[in-house]
């Protein structure tokens, strides 16, 4: 049996599933259907016998909810760090540059970490028979046996079987998404969705690119030939990662290429690319209505509700999805999921942080949620996690008061070390180096009162950081 070595593509930010997918937080890290976030439930397939450890192409902003997300699951990957975001195509020439350094003949999955598949052991069998197609030099694509005529996915023409056992085929045209009609046309021709995982040979990968992309791969490979290790990440070198094009792989290589095959699937397969496609993968009452969290419906049908804390009530409305988090709500009628994406836009050209950001954000060390502010202070709770430190710093504009209520807070101030107990505070002046340290065996949650003249994150000076951060 011929391993195949998954790289997980795990740096999108999934606008169309706001609010709870942001910039700073995105779909592929929320447990959007079941328990477990996408990305981890793409880690669970890979541990199947037939994969080596995986690969995990991701970016900065992001290195440590993977690191973290790994932990808790038990699992193990090379994380690889995209200095700059440049699409898809640069992103697989870096796949395909660490697999040839290998072996040239490494058999490469190109996988989503923000997609969802219901057939997992399915899912591995079809993993098989593209590897054996592309042992043979073919650039091996799963095609999704469509259930409906949806126009937000591009579609696949196949042609003759490529193998002896006849699962894989030639691929006749990639057809980029399609109006309602011609939709419905493709479905009665029997063409396929693009699922946009790939599987190819490194070699025939990096032979390809170097035919139709020559600036994508030559950045990738001198990327890869100049990366540093950071810690347990490796950095591509920026420089060289920043002149490849912006290009996706479909229009780089798999709409050029005369390699490109397809294996077919039906195995619970989505994108997961809106709230109507998580509706659709809930579980659902005699009425179609999915609730997670807090919520309660009366008099309605086709109603998916998602709240972690407030209570969210629909009367009388059918076909709408509604999601509350703590700091926006989305009301939105199922039909026009797509337009998300747009919403999120605008909110972005009228400088809305809840575009971008929750109140909660996660740091290596745990987590901030912001609780109220006003000009002059802001309000936080902050929770750091057993063992876990924050940097050495100070700040100019800003003096800070920590009130502990749960664990025991090892704080630095200047030049003295104080044991900061359950229902005690210390203060920190403006100017002053300090430190936050959790020593115990539990997590440290303390409430942090800001004041001064100036409340931005970036009025942080670290001295000494232990995760390498500015």
């Amino acid at each position: 049996m011929v391993k195949i070595l998954p790289v997980i593509m795990c740096g999108g930010s999934g606008t169309r599933v706001w609010p709870e997918s942001r910039e700073s937080l995105p779909k592929q890290f929320i447990s959007l259907v079941g328990t477990r976030s996408t990305f981890q439930a793409v880690l669970d397939i890979v541990s199947d016998p037939l994969f080596e450890t995986p690969i995990v192409i991701s970016n900065h902003d992001y290195r440590f909810l993977v690191t973290e997300q790994l932990a808790q699951i038990g699992k193990e990957a090379e994380i690889v760090l995209e200095p700059c975001r440049r699409d898809s195509g640069p992103a697989v020439a870096v796949a395909a540059e660490l697999a040839n350094l290998r072996a040239p003949e490494t058999i490469v999955a190109v996988l989503a970490a923000d997609h969802v598949v219901q057939d997992k052991q399915g899912f591995v069998t079809l993993c098989q028979q593209a590897a054996v197609a592309a042992a043979e030099g073919y650039i091996v694509t799963l095609g999704i046996k469509p259930n409906a005529p949806a126009t937000g996915y591009g579609y696949i023409k196949t042609g003759k079987t490529v193998v002896p056992d006849g699962t894989a085929f030639k691929v006749e045209a990639f057809v980029e998404k399609p109006d309602a009609p011609t939709a419905e046309r493709y479905i009665a021709e029997n063409y396929l969705w693009n699922s946009g995982n790939f599987f190819f040979r490194a070699d025939v990968m990096l032979s390809e690119l170097q035919a139709f992309e020559p600036q994508i791969a030559e950045a990738a490979i001198e990327a890869v030939a100049n990366a540093k290790k950071d810690m347990n990440f490796l950095v591509l070198n920026g420089d060289a990662f920043a002149t490849a094009p912006k290009k996706s792989i479909d229009y780089a290589v798999m709409e050029k290429t005369a390699k490109a095959a397809v294996v077919p699937a039906d195995i619970g397969w989505s994108d997961v690319g809106n709230w109507s496609s998580v509706w659709e993968l809930s579980d659902r009452d005699e009425h179609n209505n999915s609730v997670r969290g807090n919520g309660v419906i009366l008099n309605a049908e086709n109603v998916h509700i998602r709240s972690d804390e407030h209570l969210t009530t629909v009367v009388g409305v059918d076909n709408v999805i509604v999601v509350t988090t703590q700091d926006a709500v989305l009301v939105l009628d199922a039909k026009h999921g797509d337009q998300v994406k747009q919403l999120v836009d605008k909110l972005k050209a009228e400088s809305r942080q809840e575009a971008l950001e929750h109140k909660r954000s996660y740091r290596p060390w745990g987590y901030y949620q912001s609780v109220d502010n006003g000009s002059r202070y802001q309000v936080k709770r902050i929770v750091v996690k057993p063992g876990q430190r924050l940097s050495l710093q100070k700040h100019f504009h800003r003096a800070e008061h920590w009130i502990v209520v749960q664990g025991t807070a090892e704080v630095t101030r200047d030049n003295e070390i104080h044991l900061v107990h359950e229902n005690e505070s210390i203060y920190l002046p403006i100017g002053s180096v300090h430190r936050l340290v959790n020593p115990g065996r539990i997590n440290l949650e303390l409430i942090e009162v800001q004041t001064g003249s100036y409340l931005g994150e970036d009025d942080i000076v670290r001295l000494q950081d232990v995760y390498n951060r500015n």
